[in-house]
């Protein structure tokens, strides 16, 4: 017996097991104590993506060069990640300027280079071209496909997750102190970041004017 919808079901020819959750946000420093205060998620490995860490770089096909910070932990043995981007145009930034701060995309990772090229053969066969693309390092491939219109969100997929790699620097979770909250170094009574298990924090991005 037929049913009604007689298109016929080609799931992908890998797993796509979600590894990862993403939210775009304006201001890093600030969503990570946010996380950390209300949910209590952490260590975050803290990546400042630029040149030659980030590289090969594509939107929309065109090669085109923007820098981002990203943040990543594991709740539970899932990726998450907070993203702020800093300059150039990405599909974060058009995110951000459109819908706001909020869930921008989900993961599904760790492919080998033959399992992204039958992902990406599969997708355009649907209507779902390479939105934006590039490498972190040597190991890392990354890419965000146009699943908006299939799935309601944007997909991303690729070899592995930053959090594999070493961060520039690391967000603890809070620590209590003479009966209150503090986050990373005491930079007032000059205690070194190593005491408290938080790596100094890079110099401070601001926000990308809009």
């Amino acid at each position: 017996m037929t049913g009604g919808n007689s298109a016929r079901i080609v799931p992908p020819p890998v797993p796509m097991s979600i590894t990862q959750i993403a939210v775009v946000v304006a201001d890093i420093e600030s969503a990570l104590r946010s996380y950390t205060e209300n949910l209590g998620w952490g260590p975050w490995s803290v990546f400042d993506y630029k040149p030659p860490l980030l590289h090969d770089t594509t939107v929309r096909g065109e090669k085109t060069e923007f820098r981002m910070i990203g943040a990543e932990t594991s709740v539970n043995g899932l990726g998450f990640e907070l993203i702020q981007p800093v300059s150039g145009p990405s599909i974060y930034q058009e995110f951000l300027d459109t819908h706001g701060e909020g869930v921008q995309h989900i993961a599904c990772m760790k492919h080998t280079a033959e399992d992204s090229r039958a992902l990406k053969d599969h997708w355009r066969e649907r209507g779902a071209e390479v939105l934006m693309s590039g490498r972190i390092g040597e190991s890392i491939e990354f890419y965000y496909l146009d699943t908006s219109p299939l799935l309601k969100f944007v997909l991303e997929s690729g070899s592995g997750h930053a959090i594999d790699l070493e961060p520039t620097y690391v967000f603890a979770r809070a620590a209590r102190r003479r009966g209150r909250r503090h986050l990373g170094p005491d930079r007032q009574r000059g205690v070194p970041a190593a005491a408290h298990g938080v790596r100094a924090q890079a110099p401070r991005v601001p926000r990308r004017s809009r």
